[in-house]
């Protein structure tokens, strides 16, 4: 009777300790093959991003060049800036910046922030003998140039860039479906000339606009929009322009569906020139998502009140305050 006992019990033990053995395999199994699944996600995931952020138009930039100030480096990069350059050269990179502004990520103050630099600005450029026009240095020394002018003018902490061509600019507002823009009775009397103008050296042909108001334009139109310069406000309003364009183009890039992002990547990124790396774009790709509900908060400088045209040599230039505007500027980029 003691042995069969002690048999039923061995039994038991035996049958407990398989049941055990045969519970922890499958386990193991699930946990190996969960961690295999992401590890194949995660390399096609790179691969994917690499395939795309690859077609991107790499710059080098000697960011030991760029007479950027000790006292404008911000720890941790809580305050991001990069510089945004519209060149209006129908091709390459050279040319003039007739777009200048610069995008400020402030996640100290959990903010996002455009500031425009006014093109004609009256400024040292480095290496040259004279003052000059500010939009004037990305034409004698490209982007490399521009930074360190803006840095050299207005104290700044700018290493970072993209460059966008101004004929680019149609083709990435037709591939989003256009924007809408609220078109005012002085811009209707100048716009229609602009357009008649990009079509005959496109080839397009977009159609004029007869209405002012809001409405949705195609990307000759929104071109179009940005080159006026006439209109009360002259060169102020011109930078606006550009300001509001590059707002529509944030926020209709917010809605795109994600199945439209690889055709979407694969035309519009050859079209791009920055110095950032695939990492950098995809840590500002997460820093605009985590504040795309805020409020874009946009200046101008320098402000009115710091500067006026003036004609040197026959030719109009921006002359303003340096140590007010650098003053504002740091107020607004930092504060």
């Amino acid at each position: 009777m003691f042995k069969k006992n002690r048999s039923l019990q061995t039994n038991k033990r035996l049958n407990k300790d398989t049941f055990h053995k045969k519970s922890k395999i499958p386990w193991k199994k699930i946990i190996f093959s969960i961690i295999f699944i992401l590890c194949i996600v995660f390399i096609g995931f790179t691969f994917v991003i690499n395939k795309y952020l690859g077609k991107i138009n790499k710059v080098a930039i000697d960011k030991s060049d760029l007479n950027i100030k000790e006292d404008t480096i911000v720890p941790n990069n809580d305050i991001k800036n990069i510089a945004l350059f519209g060149i209006d050269e129908p091709e390459g990179t050279a040319g003039r910046s007739d777009c200048i502004m610069i995008l400020t990520i402030d996640n100290t103050h959990n903010k996002l922030k455009l500031s425009s630099i006014i093109r004609d600005s009256y400024v040292v450029i480095p290496t040259k003998e004279k003052k000059d026009k500010i939009n004037h240095a990305y034409a004698f020394g490209g982007p490399q140039l521009a930074l360190k002018t803006l840095n050299e003018n207005f104290n700044l902490n700018l290493d970072q860039f993209v460059t966008v061509n101004f004929s680019s600019l149609p083709k990435i507002i037709d591939r989003i479906g256009g924007i809408t823009l609220d078109i005012t009775n002085d811009e209707l009397k100048y716009i229609n000339g602009y357009i008649n103008n990009l079509n005959n050296i496109n080839s397009t042909n977009s159609p004029n606009i007869n209405t002012p108001g809001p409405q949705k334009v195609d990307g000759t139109q929104a071109l179009a929009y940005c080159r006026i310069r006439y209109t009360d406000g002259g060169d102020f309003e011109r930078s606006q322009r550009h300001r509001t364009v590059l707002n529509e183009l944030i926020k209709k890039f917010g809605i795109i569906p994600a199945t439209q992002y690889p055709s979407f990547l694969d035309e519009l990124l050859p079209l791009v020139h920055t110095n950032l790396e695939t990492s950098e774009i995809l840590s500002l790709a997460v820093n605009l998502n985590s504040l795309k509900n805020q409020t874009l908060l946009q200046d101008r400088f320098p402000r009115d009140e710091d500067g006026n045209g003036k004609s040197i040599g026959g030719i109009y230039y921006y002359v303003f305050d340096e140590e007010s505007t650098i003053k504002k500027i740091h107020e607004f980029i930092f504060g």
